[in-house]
């Protein structure tokens, strides 16, 4: 059993992340991406000791946690890569210029700066991809912030082990120390969230619990900025004509999405509106029935399940169309409308609803019911052109991600990803958790007027020793500046 970190042990974490803050701040883009590299070389080593202990804390099968292992290193790398580049530090250079019109210009540039450090709250559904090694730390270390992660109960060993291999890798490759640092203990960790040396905090998990952490940021005598990703019901809409030409092929796909990772994704599609007289119902009833049978992250997470399950099944109007290793139910936008609060609340696990809808007017009510998510996703062909511009806008306000004729279980690394929506599906809709974006939550910006070049930091130098991408009056360029 992993014990609680002590109050000692806490003070000296913190303490540790404030003293390496500045030097991992100052540290050059490229000098930083080595320190990452190293990080993620060090993880893809050590899989073969780490796999196995997630797979006996969370249940999770071999093949999944060693794909998280590579999303892990794969996200620590893309960071690397971007530091080199120069776009993560969104450097911006406007020259004086006395003929400037109302007024004369003076010489301004702009950098993204760390905000100090940073406490993560691990989640438990993915036990490295948002966990100890996942990308709220990736996006952290990127922007230069020293990490603490608060680990999850559901995988304490694992997080110890990790962290360990992540702290040795970072001393090796000559990082500040206290640049990466972990925590045990629900207290612990709202103790640390109140110390005036964090300077912002990432949570994945439930909504009341990011509800009550996100009240303790925001009152501290410094507010700070709390990103936390609280629960999403990711709503999926077919059209009639979507049905006609790929009906089968939207029922087995809806089931395997709902059902992936035992439904324990934050992006499973929570409910999917059927136009009345589908004719899917034994054909979803089937794919739900060869479901296999597989065992929840830990116990808490079932009887979690178990205790929503039972009360949607209790809810009038909601009818069970096929349960076994996961849950179908029915229900239609008319009831759906008079029971809101009831059935639009998120259940953790395999389970979802089909809910039937009778012409467009229904179809545009359900969409205007929901509030926010992290994705909304639309099957519709090339003949629903005129339902589809209708519709587009209203799941744009209602989510962070919309997809088209697409599933949203499965969410990339990449530059333009956006993970997170309005509120309640995250706490800060204008950021993302995942993707090159996802380090701008731990920036803030900083202008230098008229600054003297010797004194300037490097990035923002004219002649441009870091080598990196900047926008220098309106042109991205990785040239000289003439004053």
């Amino acid at each position: 059993m992993i014990p609680d970190t002590t109050p000692a042990e806490l003070e000296q974490a913190l303490a540790d992340a404030k003293a390496a803050a500045p030097a991992l701040g100052a540290a050059e883009p490229a000098v930083r991406a080595g320190w990452i590299r190293t990080v993620a070389d060090a993880l893809d080593a050590a899989a073969d000791e780490l796999v196995p202990i997630a797979m006996r804390e969370s249940s999770l099968p071999e093949a999944r946690l060693s794909g998280e292992v590579a999303r892990s290193t794969g996200q620590l790398r893309m960071f690397a890569d971007v530091l080199e580049e120069g776009s993560l530090l969104e450097v911006v250079i406007d020259t004086a210029d006395a003929q400037a019109k109302p007024v004369p210009r003076p010489d301004l540039r702009r950098v993204l700066v760390p905000l100090g450090p940073v406490l993560v709250f691990a989640a438990s559904n993915f036990p490295f991809a948002f966990s100890v090694c996942g990308g709220d730390t990736a996006s952290a270390l990127a922007a230069g912030c020293p990490v603490i992660v608060k680990a999850h109960p559901g995988h304490p060993e694992l997080s110890a082990r990790t962290a360990e291999v992540m702290i040795a890798a970072l001393a090796s490759a000559g990082a500040p120390a206290g640049s990466f640092g972990l925590i045990q203990g629900f207290d612990v960790g709202v103790t640390a969230l109140k110390d005036p040396r964090i300077t912002a905090a990432g949570f994945t998990g439930s909504v009341p619990a990011g509800k009550a952490l996100h009240e303790i940021a925001v009152t501290r005598p410094e507010p700070i900025p709390f990103y936390g990703e609280l629960g999403s019901l990711n709503p999926v809409f077919v059209t009639q004509a979507a049905i006609d030409a790929r009906g089968k092929d939207i029922a087995t796909g809806y089931v395997g999405s709902f059902t992936l990772g035992v439904g324990q994704f934050c992006t499973k599609p929570g409910l999917l509106f059927l136009p009345d007289g589908h004719g899917l119902q034994d054909q979803l009833a089937e794919a739900v029935g060869g479901v296999a049978e597989a065992p929840m992250l830990n116990d808490r997470i079932k009887d979690g399940f178990g205790s929503g399950l039972d009360r949607l099944q209790k809810v009038d109007g909601i009818r069970v169309w096929a349960s076994g290793s996961a849950t179908l139910l029915q229900t239609t936008v008319s009831e759906l409308l008079a029971r809101r609060d009831e059935i639009l609340e998120e259940c953790f696990g395999p389970v979802s609803i089909v809910v039937e809808y009778n012409g467009v007017e229904e179809l545009r009510a359900a969409v205007e019911a929901f509030e926010g998510n992290l994705t909304a996703t639309l099957h519709a062909e090339s003949s629903d052109t005129e339902l589809a511009a209708e519709l587009l806008p209203l799941l744009t306000a209602r989510a962070g991600r919309v997809l088209w004729n697409g599933w949203p279980t499965g969410v990339a690394v990449s530059w333009a990803q956006q993970h997170g929506g309005p509120f309640p599906s995250t706490v800060g809709s204008i950021h993302t958790s995942v993707g090159v974006t996802a380090a701008r939550r731990f920036q803030r910006p900083v202008a230098y007027q008229d600054t003297p070049d010797a004194v300037l930091p490097d990035v923002l130098k004219d002649a441009n020793p870091s080598g990196i991408s900047r926008r220098v009056n309106g042109t991205v360029t990785t040239g000289e500046v003439s004053r």
